[in-house]
């Protein structure tokens, strides 16, 4: 097997092959799940506050997501335990995509994963801020997460022709192929650079 076919041919999580199903996901399940979830809860945030305050909650939870995006890889999906449940637990949620990035179906995450994980934010967002900005927060945040698991496929599989997909391109694979304790921001490079793991360019 050449390097090109390995990066794309991740290995089976489970023995089962019906388990394995579940862990491989085409790039456009997410929007057909959560796109309307998004429309919905915005609405209801524009029903419950009006246009502008529910325009400005949204986008405070689209920035919160994408602090949510930087830590959560950086934390979660970088802690490797070296052996035992953690080892393997680690490899199926994000080892995997490190040793076989360019798999199609295993760039975004499965719905058994998503929809709990969002779920018990929104719960939090509805405990903390109240039902009315819970509307607007969440579907700003899931608009985010959104956001993040189509610009993740596209940084791999398709060529950037703009500046910005460029220069995040370079930043994500910089994170894969050069250092994978830098550049934790994929959607939002900007936090690396508040937190100090922006990547540092060579000869300089």
């Amino acid at each position: 097997m050449d390097r090109t076919d390995f990066l794309k041919a991740s290995p089976p999580m489970f023995k089962s092959g019906l388990l394995d199903k579940f862990t491989r996901v085409h790039h456009f399940v997410p929007v057909v799940i959560f796109a309307p979830a998004i429309a919905v809860l915005f609405a209801f945030g524009v029903d419950r506050m009006g246009v502008f305050e529910a325009f400005a909650w949204a986008v405070g939870g689209y920035f919160f997501w994408t602090l949510a995006e930087y830590w959560i890889h950086r934390v979660i999906f970088h802690f490797e335990p070296e052996e035992g449940i953690g080892a393997r637990l680690h490899w199926m949620v994000h080892g995997v995509h490190h040793d076989h990035p360019n798999d199609p179906l295993r760039l975004v995450m499965p719905p058994g994963a998503s929809v709990p994980l969002a779920l018990i934010f929104y719960a939090l967002f509805w405990l903390v801020l109240g039902a009315d900005r819970a509307f607007a927060f969440g579907a700003g945040f899931l608009g985010g997460y959104l956001a993040y698991d189509m610009i993740h496929y596209a940084l791999h599989h398709h060529t950037p022709r703009t500046r910005l997909g460029k220069w995040l391109r370079e930043l994500h694979m910089r994170h894969h192929f050069q250092d994978d304790e830098r550049g934790f921001g994929i959607s939002a490079p900007y936090w690396d650079r508040v937190f100090g793991t922006m990547h540092v360019r060579r000869g300089r």
